[in-house]
């Protein structure tokens, strides 16, 4: 008998007058654990709710935490060229020096840190491939996953003022075979107006890559390597 039930035979009896006090007693002892248990059991799946939301966003939490803490080394060290986070050298030729970096993306297969020797201005980059796959689908919702860890991240550099990262997002499709997706830091003031970061989504011989890039918006062209826009 449920709660409903319980409570108008109850009601009832108590109205026209109970002859059996022990029916009485019965009655009201089952109203009162029916009433305990169906409470008990609402505050278990409350319980239980609350505890899985929130094992999902610590998990979450944490990978976006990591991710985030990375770039934002990264971009501390945007204006010293990023001399404190530049490894020993990887690759060496006429056009670029690539080294490799000490500040790693979670779960990135390559991070590394571009000198442009053909430049007069000794122009640096960072860039960091942190995802590949040759299902596109999977790297479409990576590339999204991703690029939600990085938006409106809260960016510290020396003693300024914080800045936030802002960037429009742009909906990857296969067909394009290249899609960009920019990012700047506001307010855009100082040194840190002219850095530029970006996530890109490409189609390469392997398959699908998705690299997250900084460097300074004045590059020219050709020292951009595979920074673009969507094709």
């Amino acid at each position: 008998m449920d709660l409903v039930k319980t409570t108008f035979f109850f009601i009832y009896y108590y109205v026209h007058g109970l002859k059996d006090s022990c029916v009485f007693l019965l009655l009201s002892f089952a109203l009162i654990c029916i009433i305990l248990i169906q409470t008990f059991m609402r505050s278990a799946s409350l319980t239980i709710t609350f505890l899985a939301i929130c094992a999902t966003s610590i998990a979450q939490g944490v990978f976006s935490n990591k991710t985030n803490a990375a770039l934002e080394k990264v971009i501390q060290d945007y204006p010293n060229k990023f001399k404190n986070i530049k490894g020993e050298v990887v690759v060496e030729n006429p056009q670029t020096t690539e080294y490799r970096s000490i500040v790693q993306i979670p779960g990135s297969s390559s991070c590394i840190v571009t000198r442009y020797n053909s430049s007069k201005n000794d122009v640096y980059s960072w860039s960091c491939v942190v995802f590949e796959s040759d299902d596109f689908d999977l790297a479409k919702n990576k590339f999204k996953e991703i690029f939600s860890q990085i938006k409106n991240s809260i960016v510290k550099v020396g003693g300024e003022k914080p800045y936030i990262l802002t960037g429009q997002y742009a909906n990857p499709s296969e067909e394009k075979k290249f899609t960009t997706v920019f990012f700047e830091l506001l307010p855009s003031i100082g040194d840190m107006k002219k850095v530029k970061i970006d996530l890109s989504l490409q189609y390469i011989i392997t398959g699908w890559k998705i690299s997250l890039s900084v460097y300074d918006r004045d590059r020219k062209d050709e020292e951009q390597g595979n920074v673009g826009s969507s094709k």
